[in-house]
């Protein structure tokens, strides 16, 4: 069942956006090569709590983690560790979810880390991009599979691959909620967007092929083939105007 969020309740689920948005922002600020995943880890973990708010991701499903923090071809729900170093050259996906007076936020944003290869580059700006090529296509009536369709066609003439493997969700009272918000679809196709839903949007991009592994540690995705991925998302409520982007500091 897909919930429908009142004025009011948008104005509390904008604050814990916010807050998700804020610790986004500082993991970006602080990322430096020779730091581990764990120290960026601990960073976001004392951001979010400083303002009031707890880590959506921690003991969820029983992840150990504040964040997920993915390195290169990790593509997404990398664990934070000590062992796992930031170097110059890697792209580092942070994913971050802050939960506050009863609502979620959640966002990622992959990050360069110093000078970084045309490849990588050329990988996060199409993928950054097609998030933005989703959200335009959000406005009541809309159908899901428009939104859909907007990261598959923007990304394929591109040459890169939508991981299918995972997608985006509805987002509020709980971290997960319908509806399923898949990166690939066919416009005109799917439920009706509605005035009150609010949806994370999260493009997962691989550089080639589309398949992702599961590691050892039954968390951390990997591609198969071993090239680079990206990941950026938003929450967005839908309104009569069209998309509000509520992550933001």
């Amino acid at each position: 069942m897909i919930e429908l969020k009142t004025a009011k309740e948008l104005e509390r689920m904008a604050e814990a956006c916010r807050i998700s948005a804020l610790a986004l922002k500082v993991a970006g600020e602080s990322i430096a090569p020779g730091m581990s995943t764990k120290e960026l880890d601990t960073i976001i973990h004392k951001e979010i709590c400083s303002c009031g708010a707890k880590p959506s991701f921690l003991g969820y499903g029983g992840f150990p983690g504040s964040a997920c923090i993915s390195i290169n071809d990790v593509v997404i729900h990398g664990i934070p560790s000590h062992q796992i170093l930031i170097h110059e050259g890697d792209i580092v996906s942070v994913d971050v979810g802050a939960y506050y007076d009863g609502f979620h936020g959640d966002n990622a944003y992959t990050f360069a880390v110093g000078e970084v290869s045309a490849e990588a580059k050329a990988l996060l700006d199409a993928t950054n991009e097609s998030l933005y090529e989703a959200i335009k296509a959000v406005k009541p009536g809309a159908r899901l599979g428009d939104v859909s369709h907007a990261v598959q066609s923007y990304i394929e003439k591109r040459g890169y691959a939508i991981v299918r493997k995972y997608v985006g969700h509805g987002v509020g009272r709980n971290l997960h909620e319908s509806p399923d918000v898949p990166n690939y679809g066919t416009a005109g196709h799917g439920i009706r967007l509605a005035a009150g839903m609010t949806l994370a949007i999260e493009p997962m991009v691989n550089a080639k092929g589309e398949d992702v592994k599961v590691m050892k540690d039954g968390w951390t995705g990997k591609t198969v083939s071993g090239s680079l991925s990206a990941h950026f998302e938003h929450t967005i409520a839908v309104t009569e105007q069209g998309a509000k982007i509520l992550t933001i500091a």
